[in-house]
C-alpha cells in the first residue's frame, strides 16, 4: 500500500502538463508493471479481466525461469567437468552456480539495457505507451546465444532486432518475425563462427586439454549427430534429457523446457496445437530420414538435441508471429518441426535448423491463415448454395 501511495503522489508530475510530462510514457510503463491498470470500460459489452498484456508476458518469463536457472548451472558444470579431474558436482553446487552466473548475467544486462533503452526512446518519440513485448525477448535472447558471444556483438544484434525487426513495423504486436530469433539470425549471418550450432564455448579448457584464460569450443550433440558420434562424445539420451551437455544457455535441458511448457499450457498462454504439431513434424521427418538411411539416429533424437524443444515451446508459439487460425496452427507447427529436421539431416553445412524454420514460417504464417480463411468461406458459400 505504501508503494501505491508513493506512485499516486508523484504521478501528477508525470502527467501531461506536469513538470516531467514528457516522461509520461516511461512512468506509465513502470506503473503498469507494478500494478494492474485501473482503467475500465464505460459502455458496451466487454469481458473484464485483470490479465493484461504485461501479465501474459510475465507468465512467459516465469515459464523461462527453469531453463534459465539450469542453463546457469550447466555453464558452470561444463567448466568444472572440463577442467577439474574427478570433479564432484554434487559437493560443489554453489561454485558451479557462481561461475555460471558470472558468465550469463552480463548477457542479460546487455540484452535488457540495449533493448529497453530503444523501446523507451521509441515510445517517448512517438508519444505512445512503452510496449511490453521486450520483457520476453530480453529473457529469451541470452538463452539462445553462445555464452561466449562478445557483449558488443550482442548489443549490435539486439539493436538490429528491436529497431529493424520490431519498431519499424509499429512495435509489439505488429512485428512479422520473432525479435529474439532475429537477434540470433543477425549473429549467425554476420558472425557465423560464433553461431554454427555444432560447437559451443566451454570455459577454461584449451583444445589440447590445457587450462587457458577464456575457453574453447566443444562439440555439441548436433556436431556428432550419429549413434557412433554420440557414443564417442559420451552423450547419452539421459544426458540430453537432463541437459548436462554443451549447448546454448537455455536449450540443453528437456526437463526444464517441459516444466516451462506445462506452465504455458496450464495458463493457456501458448497454443498446444503448435507445440504438438511441431513435435509431430519433427518426428515424421526424423523417422523418414532414419528409414531412408540419411541418418542412423531414430526420429526422437531430433527432439532432444539442439534447440528443437526450446524453439517449439517458447518461440514457435509466439502469438504475434505464428498462425492465428486453429487449422493454420496445425499446419504452421507441423512445417516448423519438419523444416527444422530437414535442415539438420540434409544440409551438412548447418547442423541446427530450428531458427531458420521458425523465421521462415513466421514469414508464411499470414499466407497460411489467408488460405485457411478462404477455404472456410468457400465451404460455407457452397453449403448456402446447396441449402
Amino acid at each position: 500500500m505504501n508503494l501505491r501511495k508513493l506512485v499516486d503522489k508523484i504521478k501528477p508530475t508525470f502527467e501531461k502538463g506536469g513538470k516531467l510530462g514528457f516522461l509520461h510514457s516511461t512512468f506509465d510503463a513502470f506503473e503498469t508493471f507494478l500494478f494492474v491498470p485501473n482503467t475500465v470500460t464505460t459502455k458496451g459489452s466487454h469481458v473484464r479481466d485483470c490479465v493484461d498484456l504485461k501479465r501474459v508476458m510475465i507468465m512467459v518469463v516465469l515459464a523461462l525461469v527453469p531453463a534459465m536457472l539450469f542453463g546457469i548451472w550447466n555453464v558452470g558444470y561444463q567448466y568444472y567437468m572440463s577442467t577439474v579431474e574427478n570433479f564432484d558436482a554434487a559437493a560443489n553446487f554453489w561454485p558451479i552456480v557462481c561461475h555460471g552466473l558470472i558468465k550469463v548475467l552480463p548477457l542479460y544486462i546487455v540484452a535488457y539495457v540495449v533493448g529497453l533503452a530503444i523501446e523507451f526512446v521509441s515510445a517517448q518519440i512517438k508519444g505512445h505507451e512503452v510496449n511490453e513485448g521486450y520483457l520476453v525477448s530480453g529473457m529469451l535472447i541470452p538463452l539462445i546465444v553462445p555464452v561466449d558471444v562478445p557483449l558488443w556483438m550482442l548489443a549490435v544484434a539486439v539493436a538490429f532486432a528491436v529497431i529493424i525487426g520490431k519498431e519499424v513495423f509499429g512495435g509489439t504486436g505488429m512485428n512479422i518475425w520473432n525479435p529474439a530469433l532475429l537477434t540470433r539470425a543477425f549473429l549467425f549471418f554476420s558472425y557465423p563462427s560464433k553461431m554454427s550450432g555444432d560447437t559451443v564455448w566451454v570455459s577454461g579448457l584449451g583444445a589440447e586439454g590445457a587450462q587457458i584464460v577464456d575457453g574453447f569450443t566443444g562439440a555439441t550433440p548436433l556436431a556428432n549427430a550419429s549413434i557412433e558420434g554420440l557414443q564417442a562424445s559420451g552423450y547419452s539420451v539421459c544426458d540430453m534429457i537432463i541437459g548436462t551437455i554443451p549447448g546454448s544457455v537455455g536449450e540443453t535441458s528437456v526437463i526444464a523446457i517441459l516444466l516451462g511448457a506445462a506452465l504455458l499450457l496450464w495458463t493457456g498462454v501458448a497454443s498446444w496445437k503448435i507445440m504438438f504439431s511441431s513435435v509431430l513434424g519433427g518426428l515424421a521427418i526424423g523417422y523418414l530420414g532414419y528409414a531412408l538411411g540419411s541418418t542412423d539416429l531414430p526420429g526422437y533424437y531430433q527432439l532432444i538435441m539442439g534447440g528443437f524443444l526450446f524453439g517449439t515451446v517458447f518461440m514457435a508459439t509466439d502469438p504475434v508471429t505464428s498462425a492465428q487460425t486453429e487449422k493454420g496452427k496445425w499446419i504452421y507447427g507441423f512445417l516448423v518441426g519438419a523444416l527444422a529436421v530437414v535442415v539438420r539431416i540434409w544440409n551438412p553445412g548447418y547442423p541446427e535448423g530450428m531458427m531458420l524454420a521458425i523465421l521462415l514460417m513466421n514469414t508464411f504464417a499470414p499466407l497460411i491463415d489467408h488460405y485457411v480463411i478462404e477455404g472456410s468461406i468457400k465451404r460455407r458459400n457452397k453449403k448456402v448454395k446447396t441449402a
